[in-house]
């Protein structure tokens, strides 16, 4: 195909035609000849009569003109011009599409994808091999090219995602350096823009093999630094690859509100100025909403490093300040808070006062300096604060030395039993010189945590022996007495130090381990994150892992990582996300700190292009179109110089008008805000799916609703148009009867503008499906699974009226076929519907209830519907269900449920209005 800019044309020998169109202007200026003058007498008698014929001596300049542009359109409408024409991959040897499957590919990757289809379904038409080799995962054996058929090739692309970090091109240039120089290798470079250290040689090597064509997006890669706290404000920084001209971005701050709904809780614009290639904006957030917030997004952008995670180091925790008996006045070093309130003061917030008051604000840790007794209600509050997931952490001192806490029956508030009396080293009644600090444990959490030779213990309250003081001891003295001791009560935690918060009993509170050990136990959070010192010897578990896209979801049971890894760049084995040790989470970030994104440095004679500028679009019909407009304007234009126009020139022009709208073509546009595929919808039953944006749940749920469609074609007589995906945010919904919404663990939650349309919806008569597909969602996604879960916060917000499983006498168990299951690719899980009045009574002699005429607004379950109807192309079962005969039995009844279904949303409950038979059949006397 011949190429001009975006413009190709199919057959562009047509072109040369237009070479002509000066000999033909030649010949039209020629036609009609000029007059020949001739004096006759006779023609006085002609003077004075009005002739509605004339013709003028020559054609105007502006008639040829028109008739030029009239034969140039047809040449090239027929020479086959295409707008934005698909990359044909020329050459006949094996072809490899190497992809950048990094982040920074992510928010393109659907057109990446395309132009990767397209190139391969060249060379299958070419008959030639292909390999798609991804940049993070170069083939093992340095000169393997995995070439297969293009077909083949093109087969695994849609399962193809990008990777939350950014690939390293080093292997893939070992692999490249190791090709056969003579295999006349031709590859498709996707690139994701962003500069990389092996790139430039790499694209050399690659050059050298053969034909290379290097696609990159020409728009500028945006990320996101950790936020940090900076001056007492949220400090959020955006980077782009490209100092390009003045932009502008937005950012938003996303986080759970007092119900555990995720939603937007900031928002704040940042600007580039012009060759900028960084941008700063400082937010101003109380702690109760700092606190919140979980991760900040630039808006518009799926991508992992568009995503920065907040973790601990952007949070100021509560700690709440309880001090035994009254403070010793004008001794403020002898106090027992004093170092506490030193050492947190600068990263957490403080607060002091009666312990009731403090239990209601909801603090992150309490710390009792010296509290040997508690109120019985004051001891009750505490307990259940801590066993709903707090902190409780006690210092002793005289006070709990000397009183009756902690002996003979276990305390709940207490890790472990308390012998009576203290233990007192050096002095006159000394057991021994004052003890030095063992090393702490491996599975102690202060492990790796230097001991500086000047920190002894002095004195210290003993716990009782037993079977669980080793396991409970995470701190010890040099002689084996436990000095830290930690036990769990419900979700939270209870510790003790068994020596005093001030420098009564030790010298611990006058060194910087004292300030290390309280951040390990996660009592205080030092602005920044932990250096490689602070982590060494911690174990840390992945809790919430980030996709190439940013979105976040549930690491599963991946093993824990060694904790100096987390400093590291990310990669295959220190995936993005949020990782867990204690009560401490600290977020792995794509982009770091100190992170700078560069544009793609290419070799000299490698020029990048891009194929985004739209789909292709043949341009012959409305070349050809415009040709006949032309001509049908010569047409009048003729007329009105000869004369013939002056009769009837208005409906002329008005047929003209409406023959040029009749035959012109493209897309026909609807009523402003409707878009022809809402017009359509509501021409016919069309049924819905919720995008996910999960490339492969979405593929599923439209075959198994076309699947349902065709079934309900064949076994009834509603027609369904084909199904129709709705994005909840845009689209309008109001047109399909049924909506199916499949429920994954990480999808986004709606706008409020969103859930006001989904609640109309729901008002209005629509239904909504909800399937879980987890097959077992343990009562309505009562959190049992992730997605269950997600399916909890999602439902919340919509007015969804109280629900019960399916009894008995509902409609769907006889709406069209008789029922009493309803499987999909899971079976026997019960389904929950709208709850019937609690006034419905059962008619005499009849098996079912009076239930109105109502539809139940949501059906919920997790039975995986649409992979039980989904269908592929030729009409086959697209994913298995059971075994054999018993598998397809399972579907079949997949089948009638999805149409029961159907038909009890487009009937709704007539069928019980036969409670109403008898008595109308003792109106009209029968």
């Amino acid at each position: 195909m011949f190429s001009l800019g975006p413009i190709g044309f199919s057959a562009p020998w047509l072109l040369l035609a237009l070479v002509a169109l000066p000999v033909l202007w030649w010949l039209l200026r020629a036609v009609p000849p000029a007059p020949i003058r001739r004096v006759f007498p006779g023609v006085i008698l002609l003077l004075g009569l009005d002739d509605k014929d004339h013709e003028t001596d020559r054609t105007p300049w502006w008639l040829l003109l028109l008739r030029l542009l009239a034969v140039a359109a047809m040449i090239v409408g027929f020479a086959g011009p295409v707008l934005n024409p698909e990359p044909r991959v020329p050459g006949s040897g094996p072809l490899v599409v190497l992809i950048d499957d990094g982040w920074a590919a992510a928010p393109d990757w659907p057109a990446r994808i395309e132009a990767a289809e397209r190139a391969l379904k060249t060379a299958q038409a070419a008959g030639r091999r292909a390999a798609v080799v991804l940049v993070s995962q170069p083939p093992r054996d340095p000169g393997e090219l995995p070439l297969r058929a293009a077909g083949d090739a093109a087969a695994a692309l849609p399962g193809l995602a990008p990777r939350p970090f950014a690939p390293d091109h080093g292997p893939m240039l070992d692999w490249a350096r190791g090709l056969d120089a003579s295999a006349q290798v031709e590859t498709l470079w996707l690139s994701d823009g962003l500069e990389s250290p092996a790139r430039a040689d790499l694209a050399g090597v690659l050059a050298d093999l053969g034909p290379l064509t290097v696609l990159e997006p020409p728009a500028p890669r945006l990320g996101l630094r950790p936020a940090r706290i900076e001056g007492g404000m949220v400090q959020v920084t955006a980077l782009r690859s490209r100092p390009a001209g003045a932009q502008e971005i937005a950012i938003t701050g996303l986080g759970p509100d007092p119900a555990g709904v995720e939603r937007a809780l900031v928002r704040a614009t940042l600007d580039f100025a012009d060759g900028a290639s960084e941008a700063r904006a400082e937010l101003s957030l109380p702690p109760e909403l700092r606190n919140r917030v979980a991760r900040f997004e630039i808006e518009g952008l799926r991508a992992a490093g568009a995503v920065t995670l907040a973790d601990d180091s952007l949070r100021r925790r509560k700690v709440a300040l309880i001090e035994g008996g009254a403070g010793r006045e004008g001794l403020e070093l002898l106090s027992p808070l004093h170092y506490l309130r030193e050492a947190l003061t600068p990263t957490a917030e403080v607060l002091e006062g009666p312990l009731a008051d403090l239990v209601a604000t909801g603090p992150d840790v309490i710390i009792l300096a010296d509290v040997a007794t508690l109120a019985p209600a004051g001891a009750e509050a505490l307990q259940t604060w801590v066993a709903e997931g707090g902190l409780l952490l006690r210092f002793a001192g005289p006070r709990l030395a000397a009183a009756d806490a902690g002996r003979g029956d276990d305390d709940p508030l207490l890790p472990v039993r308390l012998r009576a009396g203290g233990r007192s080293l050096g002095g006159a009644m000394s057991w021994g010189a004052p003890r030095a600090l063992a090393p702490f444990a491996e599975d102690s959490p202060f492990y790796g945590l230097a001991i500086p030779d000047d920190v002894t213990v002095s004195a210290q309250v003993l716990a009782e022996p037993g079977p669980a003081l080793a396991e409970r001891t995470i701190a010890a003295l040099a002689d084996g007495t436990p000095l830290v001791t930690r036990k769990a009560l419900g979700d939270g935690q209870v510790v003790l130090v068994h020596s005093t918060a001030n420098a009564e009993w030790s010298s611990l509170p006058l060194s910087g381990l004292f300030v290390q050990m309280l951040e390990r136990l996660a009592v205080s959070t030092p602005a920044g994150s932990p250096d490689r010192g602070e982590l060494a010897g911690t174990t840390w578990l992945p809790e919430r892992l980030l996709d190439g896209f940013g979105a976040l979801s549930d690491a599963g049971d991946r093993p824990g990582i060694a904790g100096e890894a987390l400093t590291g760049t990310p990669g295959p084995e220190l995936l993005p996300g949020l990782y867990r040790a204690e009560a401490r989470r600290v977020a792995v970030n794509v982009l770091g700190p100190e992170a700078v994104l560069g544009a793609a440095d290419w070799p000299m004679g490698i020029t990048p292009e891009w194929q985004d500028a739209g789909p292709e679009r043949d341009l012959s019909g409305w070349l050809l179109m415009a040709a006949l407009a032309l001509l049908a304007a010569d047409i009048l234009a003729a007329l009105a110089l000869s004369g013939r126009l002056a009769h009837g020139a208005g409906s002329a022009a008005a047929g003209l008008a409406l023959a040029l709208v009749v035959l012109t073509p493209g897309e026909t546009r609807a009523q402003d805000g409707i878009d022809l595929a809402t017009i359509a919808a509501a021409d016919n039953v069309t049924l819905a799916y919720v995008r996910t944006g999960n490339p492969g749940i979405d593929r599923v749920s439209e075959a198994g609703l076309a699947g349902l469609s065709d079934q309900i074609f064949m076994r009834s007589s509603v027609e369904p148009s084909p199904p129709a995906g709705v994005d909840l945010e845009a689209d309008e919904l109001a047109v399909y009867p049924l909506i199916y919404w499949p429920v994954t663990a990480d999808q986004p939650t709606p706008s409020d503008a969103a859930y006001a349309r989904l609640n109309a919806y729901l008002r209005a008569g629509g239904m909504i499906l909800f399937d879980t597909r987890d097959g077992d969602i343990a009562g309505f996604g009562s959190g049992t699974t992730a997605e269950g879960a997600r399916l909890r916060s999602l439902a919340r917000p919509l007015d969804i009226p109280p629900l019960e499983p399916v009894p008995s006498d509902h409609v769907l168990t006889r709406a069209f076929y008789l029922l009493n299951d309803f499987p999909g690719r899971h079976a026997g899980r019960e389904i929950w519907v709208e709850a019937a009045p609690p006034d419905a009574e059962r008619a005499d002699g009849m098996p079912f209830r009076n239930l109105n005429d109502g539809v139940t607004p949501v059906v919920i379950g997790g039975n995986d519907w649409a992979g039980a109807w989904a269908v592929d192309e030729t009409g086959q079962p697209m994913l298995p269900v059971g075994r054999g005969y018993a598998g397809e039995r399972q579907r079949e009844m997949a089948y009638r449920f999805g149409v029961n279904l159907v038909m009890h949303v487009l009937t709704g409950n007539y069928k019980s209005d036969q409670v109403h038979v008898p008595a109308l059949l003792e109106r009209l006397g029968q």
